[in-house]
């Protein structure tokens, strides 16, 4: 696991690590935002929201990708978070969330990531696709209002 920070004008703050796909790595990414973010003086709900989409976004990299490589990025803009989780692809198609019965126990990751941001997206990048999501620094709901 790698990481470094860095400011930008206006007190903009990056971070980014570098997981392998292996039990335990949403678990590691979750932990790793928190600190990070608790150390940026976030509020509580805001940290929690954005370990969430961590989690969801690491675990989707894992089970739907062949990656070896993992890479998230914390980015602070004035007011919001965002947060990127890059694969190295071989992967299915374009994440989409996907409406589940209410007995199947997997696949609600991106409607909870959906839920609690203001925005969120995925782009191509060489290799692979980055899932990204914009989450309010400072409480605040995301845009389905939860």
């Amino acid at each position: 696991m790698a990481a470094d920070a860095w400011a930008e004008g206006g007190g903009e703050l990056c971070v980014s690590f570098a997981l392998d796909p292996r039990p335990g790595s949403a678990s590691m990414a979750r932990q790793l935002t928190r600190d990070r973010l608790g150390g940026w003086s976030t509020d509580e709900d805001a940290c929690e929201a954005a370990a969430l989409v961590v989690s969801e976004l690491v675990t989707n990299a894992i089970v739907h990708t062949a990656s070896r490589r993992i890479i998230c990025e914390l980015c602070t803009e004035p007011g919001k978070l965002r947060i990127a989780v890059r694969d190295e692809g071989r992967g299915r198609g374009v994440p989409r969330p996907a409406r589940r019965g209410p007995d199947e126990e997997h696949g609600r990751g991106l409607l909870l990531v959906e839920a609690v941001s203001s925005a969120w997206g995925v782009r191509e990048s060489a290799p692979g696709l980055t899932v990204w999501a914009e989450l309010p620094l400072h409480g605040g709901v995301g845009a389905s209002g939860v």
